[in-house]
């Protein structure tokens, strides 16, 4: 048994052992002989939507969930947030997910060439900056440059093998030929937002996120935008994995995203929207 067939034995257990409870429950409450029909099982299954986004969409789509909600009330929507590379993965190994929103192509590239996406569900969703921050209050750095100064001792950047921001980041430093002189000083988080709270807390001298998760923190301070042309476009792709049990509900849901109530609140938080 691979691995994917190992989580889908393990996902397939799960839901069979919540049933298995439930109708013992029901049993003992003698509510009636009718406990849980394979039909509400079904039903209740058809009303869930599991999406898995990266973490720099934290803020974004927890903002229009209740504009979703309002619109699709019977549908449960479960948000799943993580790194874009960790998050292929539990796709590759057979996670249940519905619809997938990563911060780069290069993770949605990897799921379309192993025919894990519905065809023709893909699209570009979303663009954002990478900037510069700094703690709240701090003075000592004020560009890309500065981080070669020996007062600055750590950096906190995304693992640029799973995280799209150090990627992005890892681009940066090379463009302005710091790189080099920095690798020393680096501290790999696991997401975008674990680098934001390292900054937020004083634990490092300077960060690399996006231009929107500065914009959400009271704490930081956004020192400067990577230079144009120094790394390549940021790009969230979106699309409905193959494997979705909700198709129809998971494209809806990708309509949605791109409807103009959807693209305000986007825009508001600071992401640009892809043409």
């Amino acid at each position: 048994m691979n691995r994917r067939q190992f989580f889908r034995a393990l996902f397939c257990f799960l839901v069979s052992a919540t049933v298995f409870l439930a109708c013992n429950h029901q049993v003992s409450q003698i509510i009636s002989v009718k406990t849980l029909s394979f039909g509400s099982v079904s039903e209740a299954a058809s009303k869930q939507l599991i999406v898995s986004a990266a973490a720099s969409l934290t803020d974004a789509m927890k903002a229009v969930q209740p504009l979703y909600q309002k619109q699709q009330s019977e549908i449960r929507l479960t948000y799943n947030f993580g790194s874009s590379g960790s998050l292929q993965q539990q796709i590759e190994q057979g996670a249940p997910v519905d619809v997938f929103i990563s911060a780069a192509p290069r993770q949605m590239n990897e799921l379309e060439k192993k025919g894990l996406l519905f065809p023709g569900t893909r699209k570009n969703l979303l663009t954002n900056q990478v900037v510069l921050i700094v703690p709240k209050g701090s003075t000592k750095i004020k560009s890309f440059n500065d981080l070669i100064q020996n007062q600055v001792r750590r950096i906190a950047v995304g693992d640029p093998e799973s995280v799209p921001a150090g990627k992005y980041a890892q681009e940066v430093m090379t463009f302005l030929k710091i790189f080099d002189r920095v690798q020393p000083k680096l501290i790999y988080a696991k997401n975008v937002r674990q680098v934001l709270n390292y900054v937020e807390t004083g634990n490092v001298d300077a960060g690399i996120v996006y231009r929107t998760d500065a914009k959400a923190s009271p704490k930081v301070t956004a020192v400067v935008a990577a230079p144009k042309g120094s790394h390549s476009p940021i790009v969230y792709p979106i699309a409905v994995i193959k494997d979705s049990k909700n198709p129809d509900t998971a494209k809806g849901f990708v309509t949605f995203l791109s409807s103009s109530a959807a693209t305000a609140i986007f825009e508001k938080l600071g992401f640009g929207l892809s043409s």
